[in-house]
This record gives C-alpha cells, sequence and structure tokens, in this order.
C-alpha cells in the first residue's frame, strides 16, 4: 500500500525557519481573533447608554453570537476535511474579519446582533482550522509548545484591544465603531497564506500520497538547507485513505469518548471564560462603576493573559497535559470565586488578571490536548464538533447569568462560573486520557487514538 509516511517525517524534523514562519502565520490569525472575540463586550456599557440597551439585550447578543460560533466550528471542521486546512484557515480568516468591518456600520443593536453572529462564526471556525493546522505540521514532542507559544503572541490582541477600547470608547458617540475596525485589520492574513504549506497528513488521509510527498520534499529540502542533514524517520505504519466523514463517523467507538469528553471540556471553558469576560464589564458598570473604570480595570486584568500561554507552552511538553488542565481549571474556579466576593478596585484587578492568566494557560493546553485525542481521519470533524457543542453551550449560558444577576445579585453570577470551572476540572481528572507517551514516541497510539 502506497505511504509517504507524513507523520514520521515531520516529527524527526528540528524546528527551523519554516516552522517558525507557520507560527507567525497561526499566530497573526490569533492576534486578531481574540482581538475581535470580546469587542462586543467592550462596546455594550457605551450602547447600554447610547440606544438604551438593556441586560437582556446584551445577553441575547451574546447567546446568539455562540449559536453563530457552533455553527462555524462545525462547517470548518467540514470543510478542512474536503478542502484542506490551509485554504479553509484562509478563508474563515477573511469572513470573520469582513464582517468585524461591516459590524462598523450597525445602526442599532438588532443589526449589530446580526453582524455579530457572522463574526463569531468565522472566529470559532478559524480557530478550529488553526488548532488542527498546528497539530498536523509541527513535530509531536514539541507541538503543545508551539501551540501555546501562538496563544502568547496572538493572545495579546485581547489586552491590546481593550486598552484600545477603554480610550476610544468613551470619546464620543460614535467612536466606539472604531473597536469593530479594528478588528478587521486580520484580513492581512492573506499575505501570509502564499507562503504557508498545506497539511501532509490530509493529503494523506485522502490517499493523495504524490501531494504530500511533494509538500513534505519541500519542507524536508528548506529545512535541510538550514538545520543540515536530516536523520531517517521511522517506517511508516500503513494506513488506508480516510472514508468521508459525517456525525455518523464520530458515532464509532474510538471517536464517542474523546468526543463526549472534549465537549464536557469546551462546555465548562466556554461557559466559564466567557460567562467572565463577556459579562465583567457590563457587571461593575451595573454596580456603580463608571463605563471608562469599568473598561479600564477589565483591560488591565487582560495583560495576565499572554502570561499565562506562555506558562502554559513552559509545561505543556513536560508534564501530562491532562494534569495541568485540572490544576489550571482549579485555581481559574477560586480566582474566579474571590474575584465575585469583592469591590476593591486593586483585588479585583489582581484577581482578574489571575483569573486571564491561568484560563488563557488552559486555553493552550486544551488546545494541544484536544487534536491528540483523535487520529488523522477523525481529527478535523470531531474537534470541530466538540468545541462547536462548546460555543453552542453558551448560547444558554449569558441568559443564566443574567437570570442570576437580575435574581440572586452579583455574586451568584460568579459562584456559577466558578462552579463550571470545577466541574470540568474533576471531569478531567476522572476520565480524560493521558496522551504525553503517544507526543515522545513518534508513530505509537495516543490514548484511546493516535496523534
Amino acid at each position: 500500500m502506497p505511504h509517504s509516511n507524513a507523520l514520521n517525517r515531520l516529527n524527526r524534523l528540528p524546528v527551523a525557519r519554516f516552522h517558525k514562519f507557520t507560527l507567525v502565520a497561526v499566530s497573526f490569525a490569533y492576534f486578531f481573533e481574540f482581538a475581535d472575540i470580546n469587542s462586543f463586550a467592550t462596546t455594550a456599557p457605551r450602547l447600554v447608554k447610547l440606544w438604551g440597551v438593556t441586560v437582556d439585550q446584551v445577553a441575547y447578543v451574546t447567546s446568539l453570537s455562540f449559536v453563530g460560533m457552533f455553527i462555524g466550528s462545525v462547517v470548518a471542521g467540514w470543510l478542512a476535511d474536503r478542502w484542506g486546512r490551509k485554504r479553509t484557515l484562509t478563508m474563515t480568516t477573511v469572513w470573520f474579519c469582513t464582517f468585524s468591518f461591516v459590524s462598523a456600520f450597525a445602526w442599532d443593536i438588532v443589526s449589530l446582533g446580526v453582524f455579530r453572529v457572522l463574526t463569531s462564526a468565522g472566529l470559532s471556525a478559524m480557530t478550529v482550522v488553526a488548532v488542527i493546522y498546528i497539530s498536523e505540521l509541527f513535530p509531536a514532542a514539541v507541538r503543545g509548545k508551539y501551540q501555546a507559544y501562538a496563544i502568547v503572541i496572538g493572545i495579546c490582541g485581547t489586552p491590546v484591544t481593550n486598552l484600545i477600547a477603554s480610550f476610544v470608547v468613551p470619546i464620543n458617540d460614535w467612536s466606539w465603531r472604531l473597536v469593530y475596525l479594528w478588528g478587521a485589520f486580520g484580513i492581512v492574513f492573506i499575505l501570509f497564506a502564499r507562503r504557508m504549506k498545506e497539511s501532509p497528513r490530509w493529503y494523506e488521509s485522502k490517499g493523495e500520497y504524490a501531494k504530500a510527498d511533494a509538500v513534505l520534499k519541500e519542507i524536508e529540502a528548506e529545512v535541510a538547507a538550514e538545520k543540515g542533514p536530516l536523520p531517517e524517520p521511522a517506517a511508516p505504519v500503513e494506513s488506508a485513505p480516510a472514508p468521508k466523514t459525517s456525525l455518523r463517523f464520530l458515532l464509532q467507538k474510538k471517536y464517542l469518548f474523546p468526543t463526549g469528553l472534549l465537549t464536557v471540556l469546551w462546555v465548562t471553558q466556554t461557559i466559564g471564560f466567557f460567562g467572565y469576560s463577556s459579562w465583567a464589564p457590563t457587571l461593575l458598570a451595573q454596580e456603580g462603576f463608571s463605563v471608562e473604570k469599568s473598561i479600564f480595570y477589565v483591560a488591565l486584568t487582560t495583560v495576565g493573559a499572554p502570561l499565562g500561554s506562555f506558562l502554559a507552552a513552559m509545561v505543556t511538553d513536560r508534564f501530562e497535559r491532562k494534569w495541568c488542565l485540572v490544576a489550571f481549571g482549579t485555581t481559574i474556579a477560586l480566582c474566579g470565586l474571590l474575584y465575585g466576593l469583592t469591590f476593591n478596585p486593586i483585588l479585583i484587578v489582581v484577581f482578574g488578571f489571575l483569573v486571564n492568566m491561568f484560563e488563557r494557560g488552559y486555553t493552550a493546553l486544551a488546545y494541544a490536548y484536544s487534536p491528540e485525542l483523535f487520529d488523522t481521519h477523525g481529527r478535523s470533524l470531531g474537534t470541530g464538533i466538540s468545541y462547536g457543542l462548546g460555543r453552542l453551550s453558551n448560547a444558554a449560558g449569558p441568559l443564566i447569568i443574567a437570570a442570576l444577576y437580575n435574581g440572586s445579585g452579583y455574586r451568584s453570577v460568579f459562584l456559577f462560573i466558578a462552579g463550571m470551572w470545577l466541574l470540568g476540572a474533576v471531569v478531567l481528572a476522572a476520565f480524560g486520557p493521558r496522551t504525553r507517551q503517544a507526543r515522545i514516541t513518534p508513530g505509537q497510539p495516543a490514548q484511546p487514538a493516535k496523534v
């Protein structure tokens, strides 16, 4: 049976300029994904005053945005299997940048809500494909670290955007629109895309061994010219081309368990994180802080985000990712609870800083962990479905938070958020497979699937 041996040929490569360019390109897309994802949260306090938007309306827009994320994740998983990782990554990035630009011209909360749903679909779709792309191109022993490095760079988009918003939103009645124009600058990604390579592992999964071999030879020649002669790869493992994937495909036993586990991971992460980040500015403003101060305090807390991704990069390939996720999730639950128990500005910033730091570390770890639970055949659809279901769950999250806030007050919101993080940590501790052996030994099966 023909085989281009993509996995082992990529795994034995030293990290070179090819990998670093790929890292920068994906990080650039991540930067504007993270820059745009909280745009509505940073502008909502101004719209409450300008358009008379209610807390319930903020909840509906936020909820519908997560429906868009679900649709985007599922469609991206399907497209990435059929059209390729690189092409789908480019298309989804262009999509979210286009609708971020259009959001700047919204005329009421309904039009802005529609544009944000379409933007969110692209944001989530891009993330799914980027996670898979890095997982398939980087050597197994270091892919977690470079997945985290991409987040370290990309996550800077969040504090940069929040700081920009803290200055431009209060200027006048139209300056909030600049936040959405800023999110559209990610369109420059198409300049990077021209030099990026398609995943040889995707070609191989389609039985297109000649194309996979051609791309591998280009990558190997580039790396060898920089690093010298390359070691021989391990022998290939024979495999048949992948069947066409569908939702029924994931009902197979080897895909059903990881899909279910990762759905729990992403549901608790999504509700826990966005329950905090999407609502913190609005809730602080509702509790008596000025719009300027509420946005500024939240902007200061997001400075911790890049540090969290860097921390994840330091531990992700040294320790079992499952237990890193459990430790980070438990810490977030504690810090988020303490955030909700204080109205002291200094403590708000301190605990908010810690929530952002450990949450982004958790996300970087989860981005590396998720694709490792699937083989190449199920990776795109399995990752997309589980990530998408996590995003879909937050269609209910904002409505729950609004009901908690209106019915039981500010602190009940943060009790709920802490509980979600703790639930995720407990489920991972009890049922999460270990993947460390698979990362260290190229070509060996992960538990429970190949990486």
